[in-house]
C-alpha cells in the first residue's frame, strides 16, 4: 500500500477501508480482525486499529465486547432511512452534476455504463461495483459540492456491506443497469431533471433487493 505525497499510512488506511466498506467488500455481522486486515492491506496493525476506531465512531462499524469490530447490519426501518436521505442527497448532486458535466465526463459515464453492462453479463460483481462507484461519483463530483459528496460518501458506508446481495437474484441483476443507461441518455440531452429521475430509479431498484436481507419484521413494500 503506498501512501501519496501529503498523506499519512493511518489516512491512507482509513481511506481504503472506508472504500471497501463502501463497495462491499465485507458483509453485515463480519468480524474485523486486526491482524486480517492489516496483511491484506500490507501494512502494521496500529494503522489498522487507528482506521478502525475512526470508522466504528462514524458509525461504518460497530464495537462488540468480547468480539472486537464488525460491520452492523441493518434493520429494515433503518435501511428505510438511509434511503430517503440518499434520494434527497444523490438526486440533488446528479441534476447539479448533470448541468456541469464536460465532454471529458460525459465520454467517462458512457465508457463506464458500458462496463457495467458488461460486467452483469459476465455475472462479474466486483467489475459493476467498481464501475457503479465510479460512475456516480463522477457525476457527483461535477455538482461542485465538496460537502454534498462527503455526506453522500458517509451514507454509502451504511448500506455497502449488502450491496452484494445485489446478485442473488440473476434475473434482477441484469437490470441493475438500466437506469445509468437512462443517466448517459439523459445527459446527453442536456435533461438534468432526467438525470435526477434516473438516479432515483436506480436508488429505489436496488433497494427492493437490498431491503429484503435487512433484519428485522418485515414491513410493506416499498412505493415509488
Amino acid at each position: 500500500m503506498k501512501t501519496p505525497a501529503g498523506s499519512t499510512l493511518q489516512d491512507d488506511t482509513y481511506a481504503t477501508l472506508r472504500g471497501w466498506l463502501t463497495v462491499g467488500r465485507f458483509v453485515p455481522g463480519e468480524r474485523l480482525k486486526i491482524r486480517q486486515v492489516a496483511e491484506a492491506l500490507g501494512v502494521g496493525e496500529m494503522p489498522v486499529r487507528a482506521a478502525l476506531q475512526r470508522l466504528a465512531a462514524e458509525g461504518a462499524l460497530v464495537n462488540v465486547p468480547n468480539c472486537g469490530v464488525t460491520v452492523p447490519q441493518l434493520s429494515r426501518a433503518q435501511f428505510d432511512d438511509v434511503l430517503q436521505v440518499r434520494l434527497m442527497l444523490e438526486g440533488e448532486a446528479a441534476e447539479k452534476g448533470a448541468h456541469r458535466l464536460d465532454d471529458a465526463g460525459r465520454a467517462e459515464l458512457r465508457a463506464l455504463s458500458d462496463a457495467m453492462r458488461a460486467a452483469l453479463d459476465a455475472g462479474d460483481a466486483k467489475a459493476y461495483l467498481d464501475a457503479n462507484e465510479r460512475f456516480h461519483l463522477i457525476l457527483y463530483r461535477a455538482s461542485g459540492s465538496p460537502l454534498l459528496l462527503e455526506l453522500i460518501e458517509t451514507v454509502w458506508m451504511q448500506v455497502g456491506p449488502v450491496s452484494n446481495q445485489l446478485f442473488e437474484d440473476s434475473a434482477f441483476a441484469l437490470r441493475l443497469n438500466d437506469a445509468h443507461e437512462d443517466v448517459v441518455e439523459a445527459v446527453e440531452r442536456g435533461d438534468s431533471a432526467g438525470v435526477r429521475r434516473a438516479i432515483e430509479r436506480d436508488l429505489f431498484y436496488a433497494a427492493q433487493q437490498l431491503r429484503a436481507v435487512c433484519t428485522g419484521e418485515r414491513q410493506g413494500p416499498l412505493r415509488d
